[in-house]
């Protein structure tokens, strides 16, 4: 019996603990594929589940997924440098998104003349040798590493893993050439012990006692005290903490572009959610005289204005602390600045708890006022969502049904999931609703930690990937009042979204590995972002009035029909339908079509476990 680095390499994914591979296969895994062949032939079964993905950004998207849902990661497997190419956007994603990934990829045969096992024997082996293999991704990864011999392998894995699981977290990217990885090893290589008893995760680390001390008596002596964040949620410790300190001190909290269920949406002092299109802040931004910041992307953009032409941006005189988990300075943005008075590296949920231990029993002013105050403001949010999801009294004056909006459809999902027989902890809602961002984190109205997600980056075509990634590591992670598994996960995407998922190949996954999840598709005949875009800069120019489809962001006036994409790459298994106000038949409102839809296929989803579309189509842009 043979046994190769490729072997080795394996066997430590396995005993490391990785359970799923994220797989693209190509000339630089012969190794790996006998191997695993080995395996089957030898055992039965592989000691890893491998995920074959015929794309490698919905391989890492898929990966995200699951090490998001689990907390644990993931590994993907792609070839040489076109593979790590593919693997696009994903890449930023992992990163800005701080999960921990470990890719590996093949590389090129040094040798040409058979000097060794795994030599040069394709054309492709001369196109795809490149002088520096890992530099395509090197600023995205926390770390990367050649495997030059399976002596040390073990090791190089290990500190792989120990890396991306330590603040901040995130990828690394592991690779090694052909002959390298095909070299035939002694079967003693396989029976070492390979733990990571010895390789731990750096601990989470705490505020300064004088740090903590500072922002408790800072929050007593504040009048008008704000918090935000963007990802706090992520960590689901923290979830409970900011919720207790915020009831503590009547502390309004404020969402800037989150990608993690921070507070319930019921929470009195919750006070908003924006991705900081100029006059979406908070108006708490400009009167606080205490901002504490934790875990957040962008808290506020300096330019921006409100309405009345006032700056979005703390006042000069106000104290403004920024606490983050792994890197304050975010040293992995080329221009970053805070104007705070106090920058910390330090565990949310351990910084949250100090704060609360230091704030104690204390009591320097009346806190009922403003309690009564911010809930006052919660209240007033909540009641223009749900005023923002009802449907006219009467058609518009043409006669038509007004075209359907986001408020509307998200309001109409979350009615059908809380009609079905879902449990809130077996729902996950996977948002890249994108220019919907905000509407999709304030109407789907998550109550639990990690209910609602996004991919922490900006890269489009996470969330259908993600879904699939998302299911198997629910089971692995005992998700669902059963334990077994979400029993509902929801992709909610735009209609460019949608296309840049590589649907072709997320749904055939799905097929391929039964992870049935309901994608939500808000089809407004575009990419609507870029014209927001425009719209910031030039609000009165030439392609101010433009459509869509004249500045070139439309893709109409002949779109595709997203659902049945689905339903043809998963050879049938899926099930879709496109719905527009117009389509409204047979006695029924346009209101009554968009229940009956998305009820229908949130029933598919959860009783007959197949994937459903539902095309929404919203006014064109």
């Amino acid at each position: 019996m043979v046994f190769t680095t490729s072997s080795l390499f394996l066997h430590t994914l396995a005993e490391v603990g990785i359970t799923h591979v994220f797989v693209n296969w190509g000339s630089d895994h012969p190794g790996m594929l006998e191997e695993l062949e080995r395996q089957r032939a030898t055992n039965g079964s592989h000691t890893l589940t491998i995920v074959t993905s015929p794309n490698e950004m919905v391989a890492l998207s898929a990966a995200h997924g699951y090490a998001r849902v689990t907390g644990e990661p993931a590994a993907v497997i792609v070839h040489v440098d076109v593979g790590t190419q593919a693997l696009a956007g994903a890449v930023h994603n992992a990163d800005k998104g701080k999960v921990p990934i470990l890719i590996y990829a093949g590389s090129s045969p040094f040798t040409t003349e058979g000097e060794l096992k795994g030599s040069r024997n394709e054309w492709i082996h001369w196109m795809q040798d490149v002088h520096d293999q890992p530099t395509i991704v090197r600023q995205y990864m926390r770390y990367t590493a050649q495997i030059a011999s399976p002596a040390n392998l073990p090791h190089i894995v290990r500190r792989a893993l120990q890396i991306a699981t330590s603040e901040p977290k995130g990828p690394v990217y592991l690779w090694g050439r052909r002959e390298v990885m095909e070299q035939e090893i002694d079967q003693s290589f396989l029976e070492r012990p390979i733990t990571l008893t010895k390789w731990p995760s750096v601990e989470p680390t705490a505020l300064p006692i004088t740090a903590a001390q500072r922002i408790a008596s800072s929050l007593l002596a504040a009048k008008a005290p704000l918090l935000i964040t963007s990802h706090i949620g992520r960590n689901h410790a923290a979830f409970a903490e900011l919720d207790a300190l915020s009831r503590i001190l009547a502390l309004p909290v404020f969402l800037s572009c989150p990608s993690a269920t921070n507070l319930p949406t019921s929470h009195p002092f919750l006070v908003g959610v924006s991705y900081l299109f100029a006059g979406t802040h908070t108006p708490l931004l400009q009167s606080a005289d205490v901002v504490l910041v934790i875990d957040a992307e962008v808290a506020w953009i300096p330019m921006n204005k409100d309405k009345d032409g006032a700056h979005e941006r703390p006042h000069e005189a106000a104290q403004v602390f920024v606490i983050d988990s792994g890197d304050p300075l975010k040293r992995g943005v080329g221009m970053y600045h805070d104007e705070a008075d106090l920058l910390c590296q330090a565990d949310a949920a351990v910084a949250l708890a100090q704060i609360r231990e230091a704030v104690g029993n204390q009591a320097a002013f009346e806190l009922s006022e403003r309690a009564e105050r911010v809930r006052k403001m919660h209240d007033a949010w909540i009641a223009q969502l749900h005023a923002a999801e009802s449907f006219p009294i009467l058609p518009s004056s043409s006669g038509r049904s007004a075209p359907y909006t986001s408020p509307q459809i998200l309001a109409a999902l979350r009615a059908a999931i809380h009609a079905s027989d879902v449990s809130c902890e077996g729902t996950l809602i996977l948002n890249e609703s994108i220019s919907s961002y905000p509407l999709t984190w304030s109407h789907m109205q998550p109550e639990i930690p990690g209910e609602v997600m996004s991919s922490g980056g900006s890269s489009l075509g996470w969330a259908l990937g993600a879904g699939v990634g998302a299911i198997l590591g629910g089971r692995v992670d005992n998700k669902g009042k059963a334990g077994t598994g979400y029993e509902l996960v929801a992709s909610i995407v735009g209609d460019g979204t949608f296309l840049f998922c590589v649907p072709a190949s997320a749904f055939w996954m799905a097929r391929r590995y039964l992870t049935p999840f309901l994608t939500i598709v808000l089809n407004n005949g575009g990419w609507k972002s870029p014209k927001l875009s425009i719209l910031g800069v030039h609000p009165h120019g030439y392609a101010s009035s433009a459509i869509g489809d004249e500045l070139t962001v439309g893709l109409g006036p002949d779109c595709p029909d997203y659902s049945q994409i689905a339903v043809a790459a998963s050879g049938g298994w899926a099930w879709g339908r496109k719905i527009s106000a117009d389509f409204a038949v047979d006695g029924k409102n346009a209101e009554e079509l968009l229940q009956e839809t998305i009820a229908e296929a949130v029933r598919i989803v959860t009783e007959e476990r197949r994937c459903a579309v539902v095309d929404c189509v919203l006014e064109c842009i």
